[in-house]
């Protein structure tokens, strides 16, 4: 009776197995690499609060995708990303008949931090549609580094606000990331149209009860295009 269990076991242990190796021999599997560019929109999440317009910037990068099957992917990039804030200023009544602020100043106030970062987001990639036509989804966690800063401002010495003079603290960020595109497949590659939004998790400052901010985390909404090339 042992013996019998045994070589049922044996048996199904090694079907199960060749079955398993068959699905990976036959599951098509396809790579492809390129380069992509495209615009940045973002923003500081500031509590206390910061208005704000959004700030647009520029991101490109390197790609690499492997499809498994009809459906399903992992994609890996490498992008320099910027990203930040800019400042909402309301000019008031009384701050326009304050005699301290300059003529030209009164509705030409601008304050911007441009943040540069190299980003790392890996997705799960999902595809669907025809054979040259195809919509996509990505999804996914991103990591990144800060690189550099730069300001864009035109104060007069007006509105100081503690924000101004406080560098950037931490400098690893991490957050989640997804998107959806269109794929366009021709002879000489893949070209990719797609939107994207990241929220980070980190925050730029350091956030503790003593500290200025609660919270201070980047959101960032993307517009790119890619080419690829299988193979």
């Amino acid at each position: 009776m042992k013996l019998k269990i045994y070589t049922i076991l044996w048996f199904a242990l090694t079907v199960s197995a060749a079955v398993r190796a068959q699905i990976i021999i036959t599951t098509p599997y396809e790579f492809s690499a390129g380069v992509s560019g495209g615009t940045t929109f973002s923003s500081v999440t500031f509590n206390p609060r910061v208005e704000q317009n959004t700030l647009r910037g520029m991101t490109f990068g390197v790609t690499g995708r492997m499809t498994m099957g009809q459906y399903v992917g992992l994609q890996l990039e490498i992008n320099y990303a910027q990203q930040g804030w800019d400042e909402f200023f309301e000019i008031t009544e009384e701050t326009e008949g304050e005699a301290a602020i300059p003529e030209n100043a009164r509705t030409d106030y601008k304050y911007a931090r441009r943040l540069n970062y190299l980003q790392m987001p890996f997705y799960t990639h999902v595809q669907f549609g025809g054979k040259n036509v195809k919509g996509f989804i990505h999804a996914g966690p991103q990591i990144g580094y800060f690189l550099s800063e730069s300001t864009n401002e035109n104060l007069n010495g007006d509105r100081p606000a503690m924000q101004h003079n406080m560098p950037v603290e931490k400098k690893f960020e991490w957050g989640i990331s997804g998107g959806a595109g269109i794929e366009l497949r021709t002879g000489i590659g893949y070209f990719l149209l797609e939107g994207r939004y990241y929220y980070s998790f980190g925050d730029i400052y350091s956030t503790k009860v003593k500290d200025n901010f609660s919270k201070a985390s980047i959101q960032t909404i993307t517009a790119k295009a890619s080419y690829l090339i299988p193979f």
